[in-house]
């Protein structure tokens, strides 16, 4: 990459709306939407798409985008009154050019700070002011950053309380050779079973029908393999201790208008969340969340080495 060439870049997207694209300086990009503050869009220094969206997206507000990340706020679902997945994935958000100061790598160079703040007519549905910062950020070495902070900033002394989630679609080549690694032996509430809580058994999680399940107390660490691609997903998160693991399988994947009937083949979404226990805050406090995301070649794994040829190359010391 070229001296010019620039890490953020401010400029329009389909349908003319605003959108951010951020490049390191292997060739690794991603894209963001004011319009749901949406990642739309993250690739690896080769060009190749690691995000799915749906062929059949609607970028026209306020229909929320099919794919990528969007941000689940206040609530997550329908566990709540408001509409599915909350407001935040739908309104537009600003740029903060004046962020408070932010604890994190000063090397990293492609980064957008974005803002949402209540607007009279969302007091009305949901009556609580806040301020909403999102830091965006795409490391040198391709990882996707997003750290997430709440404040409340409600004058009347009240508290309010969210569910969150980072909505994250992987694109992968197959689902049913994919497997999730880091949710086994956990309990899950099945959202295709009224949100009954079950024990996942001992294998890493693999795909044959359709999955809605919301895992819970999980580790920081999550690792999605597609095998076809030989190539890891990693996801590591931190104040988000639950993770939701969604594909709609076929007959599902026929009712959503904006999803093309075989694409649930090319997605999984594996997302970083908070629904269990809810998070409320007193005005004046603030929370915090935050995904990183990588993608590796699946022979990086820890889950696909022979743990006795990993300990023989120990033994013989540094290549």
């Amino acid at each position: 990459m070229s001296e010019e060439t620039k890490y953020v870049e401010l400029c329009k997207g389909i349908n003319g709306l605003d959108k951010i694209i951020l490049r390191e300086v292997r060739g690794c990009s991603a894209e963001v939407y004011l319009f749901g503050g949406h990642v739309t869009s993250w690739k690896n220094e080769h060009g190749e798409e690691l995000l799915f969206v749906s062929s059949k997206a609607i970028f026209k507000p306020p229909k929320a985008i099919r794919g990528g990340i969007p941000i689940c706020f206040p609530q997550f679902s329908n566990l709540g009154s408001l509409e599915p997945h909350g407001f935040a994935r739908t309104r537009f958000w600003s740029i903060d050019n004046d962020p408070p100061p932010f604890p994190t790598n000063s090397s990293n160079k492609a980064f957008i700070d974005l803002i949402l703040k209540h607007s009279e007519e969302d007091v009305k549905i949901w009556p609580h002011r806040y301020e909403f910062r999102l830091r965006i950020t795409l490391g040198p070495g391709g990882d996707l950053m997003m750290t997430s902070r709440i404040r409340n900033t409600n004058t009347d002394g009240k508290s309010f309380t969210f569910t969150f989630a980072y909505h994250t679609y992987f694109h992968v080549t197959d689902i049913s050779e994919v497997r999730v690694e880091g949710l086994e032996t956990l309990d899950y509430l099945d959202n295709l079973k009224n949100r009954e809580r079950f024990t996942e058994q001992g294998d890493a999680i693999v795909f044959e029908s359709e999955v809605d399940k919301v895992y819970l107390r999980t580790p920081t660490k999550i690792a999605v393999l597609d095998h076809e691609r030989k190539r890891t997903f990693e996801l590591r998160k931190d104040g988000l201790p639950d993770a939701v693991v969604w594909n709609p399988w076929d007959k599902k994947a026929k009712t959503i208008p904006d999803l093309g009937d075989d694409e649930y083949k090319h997605m999984l979404c594996v997302e970083a969340a908070c629904v269990e226990k809810p998070i409320t805050l007193k005005p004046g406090e603030e929370w915090r969340g935050r995904q990183e995301l990588s993608a590796v070649p699946s022979s990086y794994c820890s889950g696909q080495l022979n743990p006795e040829s990993a300990i023989l190359s120990e033994d013989i010391g540094p290549a």
